[in-house]
């Protein structure tokens, strides 16, 4: 597959991708003709095209809850204890809905915002993961203080696989100490990665791995978020965007309340999605547009070059590819796709907001079975007559 007259994010000059299996195989100008006759192309209009994004942190079962909270909190602890008690009808409802459609939604919140690979925090889940990769290698651990048996756990690990865990969620003396107390009790120096981490500090940050920072959930329950500022030179730090118990759905909306609300630039905060997270989970050839590494990729339309790259939403993506396999494209590409046969029937076709999509499976079986068991479910996106 050739993808046509698109421009790198970074850089100006238009240029072909040719796709060999799940790889890029070749990365040439736009003018230079090396593919002799081969029909299977797509052509843009120099549109963008970046990494499929890594998000960091996700719990995939949870993204059909809205956000839990009507205040302000201290620490994570706080705020579970009173959703718990406020809204345990609401929890229930949701808690019903079979947990393969849970996921199975959890996936498509991703896709659709660009992401081709995200990390699952929590037990390990069985998933089909045909439409987007779903990493669990990692060692979990919820948190200090919903965790029993942590400091065993945590110690017993094997040194092999990094430990994912939240730590220092909240703005108050518990969540401080808590961060420190996780350090002292790492007995045998394993390799920690953090989430949230609101409160930490510049020295206790340097005895982590990394820090995975989801801002939007983080302002959302205590209207702080960690200081990436000072953290950024203690230790490396991701992305997450957290389900929607505390977030909205829209990665791209994360990404600008970030730009917001700390000072990095655009290509720390690109990189925080795409090959920082590639090293830290070691996914190999990932997080880049490179030849030879994986054909994870986005093309993305920028209605105006002066706005930027993350103003970019879901509905201007054109097309994701996830090893090389078309999972999304939009309604302007159809001729083309449908003409060419580089993509199976296998997609269904959705609104999103003035777009048409055509997206990999059944998302509107997948709708359609979710509100017979929960009426309330709130999809960003609808269903299209066939």
């Amino acid at each position: 597959m050739i993808l046509n007259n698109v421009k790198i994010f970074g850089g100006n000059e238009p240029v072909s991708l040719y796709i060999d299996g799940s790889s890029i195989s070749q990365i040439v100008n736009v003018n230079q003709d090396i593919f002799n006759n081969r029909k299977t192309t797509l052509d843009f209009d120099g549109d963008i095209v970046f990494p499929g994004f890594i998000n960091s942190h996700d719990h995939l079962e949870f993204n059909l809850y809205p956000n839990f909270g009507d205040r302000s909190f201290e620490n994570y602890t706080e705020w579970g204890r009173y959703i718990l008690n406020e809204y345990k009808p609401e929890i229930d409802r949701v808690t019903k809905i079979p947990l393969k459609l849970r996921i199975a939604w959890g996936l498509y919140k991703n896709l659709l915002c660009g992401v081709t690979t995200v990390v699952h925090h929590g037990k390990k889940i069985e998933v089909n993961d045909n439409l987007i990769n779903v990493f669990q290698g990692y060692n979990f651990l919820h948190s200090v203080g919903f965790e029993k048996k942590w400091k065993l756990k945590l110690n017993r690990f094997s040194r092999k696989q990094l430990v994912v865990i939240h730590a220092g969620e909240g703005r108050d003396d518990y969540a401080r100490k808590e961060i420190g107390k996780l350090i002292r009790w790492n007995l045998f120096n394993k390799k920690i990665v953090a989430i949230h981490g609101v409160c930490m500090t510049a020295h206790q940050a340097q005895a982590f791995e990394a820090l995975i920072w989801c801002p939007v959930s983080n302002l959302f329950m205590f209207q702080e978020s960690a200081k990436i500022d000072q953290l950024k030179n203690c230790t490396r730090i991701i992305f997450g965007t957290d389900s929607t118990l505390t977030a909205g759905w829209n990665l791209w909306e994360h990404l600008r309340v970030a730009k917001k609300n700390s000072r990095i630039t655009d290509r720390e905060l690109f990189e925080m999605l795409t090959i920082t997270p590639a090293q830290i989970w070691n996914l190999n050839k990932k997080g880049m547009v490179k030849e030879n590494y994986a054909a994870d990729l986005v093309i993305a339309k920028i209605g105006n070059d002066k706005l930027g790259f993350f103003e970019i939403n879901p509905e201007d993506i054109l097309l994701v590819l996830r090893g090389g396999e078309i999972k999304l494209y939009d309604e302007t590409l159809a001729d083309q796709v449908e003409k060419q046969r580089i993509a199976p029937n296998l997609f269904s076709k959705i609104k999103l907001r003035n777009t048409v999509k055509y997206v990999y499976g059944d998302l509107p079986g997948l709708m359609r079975e979710t509100i017979l068991h929960y009426p309330e479910a709130d999809f960003p996106v609808t269903t299209c007559d066939k």
